[in-house]
């Protein structure tokens, strides 16, 4: 008789309850630093294009061994959907015991962990690359992401003040008052992306762009970019020619040549592979440095990596088991 099943079931508001930038960050710092020393498997990444309704779909799953889960994330994009109401992302996670491969949890998070363990890689990159004094904090985009990234930013850099652009000037204003509210900072809105660029120490780029709006000539010396936007094939936000004049560092190289600022470069002709510094997982795990000049430009390509997934996802169920958290889904299963 095989024995009676059930699957632990949370919400958004339960996931939420159980995980913060503060625990994210950990986490990631953790999976990255162990998916540099081998210590994890990470399958390749599943992504779908819908493109007549402007959406995109990223499926990533996730290794860490010892663990007693790994996972699979679906995660989507649908950049119409505050037209009709609705939000940008959208998502699930099913996670599964490592042992017996057995369905332990589904993670009805709509995408939170997502945005969550995304914020935590652009703050373990600005902790390992970007200068002690980052006075200028400059942030293209005012969607979800640039958000999170600010939020998780917080955590390791404290600046004078923020600037934002925007494509579309009412949301960039938004985004401003919310992030001054919340986070006691001044935060100003820029009448064009380069005069963000030109002021920012530390650079963030969380837009869906499609061509560079990031110019290489913009850049002062010393600058950190954190660029997470170009996580498919077709999207890019940085001029290629600007990662010829910086130290490069890859979340995952394997992915980054396929889609990311990298994938852009390399085709171009401006980088090549091999001239990448490092994994961001190398520098958290000490095996190579990060910044060792002031003076350095430093880029970190984030296209998302499924042990990031993996490590959020273990922790919330292991969490959410110990607290009794979630509805038990019985699932009638036939004798064999």
């Amino acid at each position: 008789m095989v024995p009676h099943a059930s699957v632990r079931v949370l919400d958004e508001r339960e996931i939420r309850s159980l995980i913060g930038p503060a625990e994210a960050l950990a986490e990631c710092r953790e999976a990255f630093a162990r998916l540099a020393r081998r210590e994890a498997e990470l399958p390749e990444v599943l992504a779908l294009e819908i493109r007549e309704y402007r959406g995109e779909v990223h499926a990533k799953g996730g290794y860490l061994h010892g663990a007693p889960y790994f996972s699979i994330k679906v995660a989507s994009g649908f950049y119409d959907n505050p037209r009709r109401g609705l939000p940008v992302s959208s998502g699930a996670v099913w996670v599964f015991e490592a042992d017996t491969g057995r369905l332990a949890a589904i993670l009805l998070d709509n995408a939170f962990l997502t945005e969550l363990r995304t914020g935590a890689a652009g703050a373990l990159a600005a902790e390992l690359l970007a200068r002690q004094e980052a006075r200028t904090v400059g942030v293209l985009g005012s969607g979800s992401q640039a958000r999170y990234q600010l939020e998780a930013l917080l955590q390791v850099r404290r600046p004078a003040g923020v600037r934002v652009w925007s494509p579309t000037r009412a949301n960039a204003e938004r985004y401003a008052r919310e992030m001054q509210q919340r986070f006691g900072l001044p935060v100003g809105v820029a009448r064009s992306a380069e005069e963000v660029v030109r002021a920012a120490d530390l650079l963030v780029t969380a837009t869906p762009a499609r061509a560079a709006i990031v110019r290489a000539d913009w850049v002062g010396p010393g600058t950190h970019i954190t660029a997470m936007g170009a996580d498919l094939p077709g999207k890019q936000e940085l001029e290629p020619a600007l990662l010829a004049r910086a130290k490069v560092v890859a979340d995952r190289l394997a992915q980054c040549l396929t889609q990311g600022e990298i994938h852009h470069a390399v085709a171009a002709g401006t980088l090549r592979p091999e001239q990448v510094h490092a994994e961001l997982g190398e520098i958290a795990a000490g095996m190579k440095p990060g910044r060792t000049s002031d003076a350095e430009i430093t880029i970190a390509d984030l296209t998302g990596v499924g042990v990031q997934d993996a490590a959020v996802a273990a922790f919330v169920t292991q969490r959410a088991v110990a607290a009794g958290i979630g509805r038990m889904l019985d699932l009638d299963r036939p004798a064999v």
